[in-house]
């Protein structure tokens, strides 16, 4: 089993779940985070004032697959979250040691 965490751009996460959905991915986890790298923020104006926002807003996706489906999914989310601009964002795929069902106890691949 594998856990593929990608961190894109907000405006791009309903392209991204209907990409895992069309691939049978039947679950993912999604969280509002903070971050920068290349891009190093930005700097807005706000009453005048010019400030630096050091951290952009991306959204964080956690999806746990089988490790056969594993290189489709990083593929569907590569092509779903590119724009081609600085800031896209970035994937990582660990390996998952154990999942299990809590309603089920179901575990492993069947908990997935």
């Amino acid at each position: 089993m594998k856990l593929v965490i990608a961190v894109i751009k907000p405006f791009k996460l309903d392209e991204v779940r209907e990409a895992l959905t069309n691939l049978g991915v039947e679950g993912l986890t999604v969280t509002e985070v903070k971050g920068f790298g290349r891009q190093k923020g930005h700097t807005e104006i706000y009453r005048g004032a010019e400030y630096a926002v050091s951290f952009l807003p991306k959204v964080k996706i956690e999806v746990a697959v089988k490790s056969a489906l594993a290189d489709r999914v990083v593929e569907a989310i590569q092509a779903a979250a590119k724009t081609g601009q600085i800031g896209d964002g970035k994937i990582f795929v660990l390996d998952l040691e154990k999942a299990l069902r809590i309603r089920t106890g179901e575990s492993d691949d069947d908990a997935l």
